[in-house]
């Protein structure tokens, strides 16, 4: 079953009902909801379990046998009563047959403290802090009627996915959670680019709702689907292919479900949303950790404890929180680059520590990144020049992260060990939607499929490139600049440095390319200003 239009619908009337009801923050809506989820979808995953044990022959015991001491005595079925049958806890038990205040009570004071409970033991540590916020008798019973009318039974993984990305879109409209969404085309463009493949490891070192390990997940699913195991589906707008994994065997689809994705994010309520995000696309095992990567590191013994990979990762995706300041005495040794505490220089650190030899990465940076005028910055870039291999810097569109963010980014991408030669820059002046304060509306003109396909024909790009007519306009979105000419600029990486010029190519150009690097020179002008003002103040930067 797709995600139908009555089913958008039902999830829109959900969100107006807390909106109206008193419940502003989408944030928050969206975390109580994927609870609500969780308790309706739990139940059937439970009965499954219990089937397949039957048939198996293995143990298995339910989540719901056996008796629940009662937190409040006033849902207690009769006076004097201290438990009740854990069957109780079940959606069916509670969803149908209770309303107003009872059902507040008996939501907040056992149904939540149950799951809570339980915790770790079965896999839901994102339901250890978790607590009832929709406490107003009347907005409860709505959203709670308006789940049980979803059918989420009936749909399939990616139904529920899309279901749920919708919630979290509505989330992005709000401005409430600009640092942590990605635009999920940009997230597909990025996985892409990196091309995560079917036994290699997957990691998002601030996943924040998991959009980056979900693309991964559909990437090599399609990648390993025949002609007839592909769709189209639609989000957000705009069509992509998607595949059902047909041609991978259960052995592998073991190692994708179990052994392939993971993440943390500071936010409990990240950790919370993501965990819904990965389990209603069929990655319920997959454990996002609360941790801030920048202040705590983990040495064999604790990435064993907690069942992670020992020598880094395959490949590490992410948009990680920038324009920020750590207290430098919580830096942890690990990540730090000079005495930077810039989030976005240490963040890149960490992943290249984290990598794999080998090891791919694609991460969204803020344009500052590429050609900052600080030790740390320059430090930063020589390493990854010099100790790495920098394939590729994709620059995004100014608007990209509207309507919460105007800063301009771009995309790094590079692999771990060895020296970079040569670096393709990709530039792309539209993304399919207009670039306008809200970024939501979809068109035709989209440079990321062209810019994605030049990539992975990079090695006859390079020979195009080397035989060109020097003194003809360059008219692609894409060129080259080699290590020796990146090292002359003091490792500057950014796209409109090394672009190719020519009157005739100037005077045709785009005026909002012209204008993001007029942006850019800015940037770069102020960098060196900020640096130049903490130098006389004797500040380390």
């Amino acid at each position: 079953m797709p995600f139908t239009p009555d089913m958008r619908r039902k999830v829109d009337q959900i969100r107006d009902y807390l909106y109206g009801g008193g419940y502003p923050d989408p944030l928050s809506n969206a975390e109580q909801l994927s609870f609500l989820f969780f308790f309706y979808m739990i139940e059937g995953i439970d009965a499954a379990n219990l089937r397949q044990s039957r048939a198996t022959g293995r143990d298995y015991t339910s989540l719901f046998a056996g008796d629940w001491a009662l937190r409040n005595p006033l849902n207690a079925p009769a006076k004097g009563v201290e438990t009740i049958p854990r069957d109780r806890i079940r959606w069916s038990s509670w969803a149908n047959a209770m309303s107003g205040e009872q059902l507040v009570n008996f939501v907040r004071d056992e149904v939540f403290p149950f799951f809570a409970g339980i915790g770790d033991a079965y896999g839901m540590s994102f339901m250890a802090q978790a607590r009832l916020a929709i406490d107003e008798p009347t907005v409860l019973t709505q959203v709670v009627t308006l789940v049980n009318e979803l059918r989420l039974e009936e749909a399939d993984p990616d139904t529920k996915g899309d279901l749920f990305e919708h919630v979290l879109r509505q989330i992005k409209q709000a401005g409430e959670l600009g640092q942590f969404r990605t635009p999920r085309h940009i997230i597909r463009a990025i996985v892409d680019l990196v091309d995560p493949k079917i036994g290699e490891t997957v990691y998002d070192p601030a996943a924040g709702t998991a959009g980056f390990l979900v693309a991964a997940y559909e990437h090599i699913r399609l990648a390993n689907s025949s002609a007839n195991g592909r769709e189209v589906a639609e989000l957000e707008g705009k069509t992509f292919e998607r595949g059902y994994g047909d041609r991978l065997n259960q052995a592998q689809w073991r190692t994708l479900q179990t052994e392939t994705f993971y993440g943390n994010d500071v936010d409990p309520k990240m950790v919370s949303l993501a965990s819904m995000n990965l389990a209603l696309r069929g990655l319920p095992d997959v454990r996002i950790l609360k941790r801030n990567v920048l202040t705590t590191s983990f040495d064999r013994q604790a990435k064993a404890e907690r069942g992670l990979p020992l020598e880094g990762y395959d490949v590490i995706l992410a948009n990680p929180p920038f324009s920020g300041r750590l207290d430098r005495d919580r830096i942890v040794d690990d990540v730090k680059i000079g005495t930077s505490t810039a989030t976005e220089l240490l963040f890149i650190k960490y992943m290249i520590d984290n990598l794999k030899p080998d090891g791919r990465c694609g991460v969204v940076v803020p344009e500052g990144v590429l050609f900052g005028s600080t030790g740390a910055h320059k430090e930063l870039r020589r390493m990854l020049m010099q100790n790495n291999r920098v394939e590729a810097v994709l620059s995004l569109p100014g608007g990209v992260f509207q309507p919460y963010s105007g800063v301009k980014t771009s995309v790094l991408v590079f692999a771990k060990g060895g020296r970079t030669e040569r670096v393709m820059f990709l530039h792309a002046s539209n993304d399919g939607f207009k670039l306008d304060a809200n970024h939501d509306q979809p068109i035709e003109v989209d440079d990321l499929p062209g810019l994605i396909a030049a990539f992975n024909s990079r090695d006859e790009m390079w020979a195009d490139w080397q035989g060109r007519d020097a003194s003809s306009p360059w008219t692609e979105n894409w060129w080259f600049a080699t290590a020796e000419a990146i090292e002359r600029e003091d490792w500057n990486l950014s796209a409109s440095r090394y672009r190719p010029e020519s009157r005739e190519a100037a005077v045709h150009r785009d005026p909002r390319e012209l204008l993001e690097e007029l942006q850019e020179d800015v940037e770069a002008i102020l960098g060196d200003i900020q640096a130049l003002g903490a130098e006389m103040r004797g500040e380390a930067v």
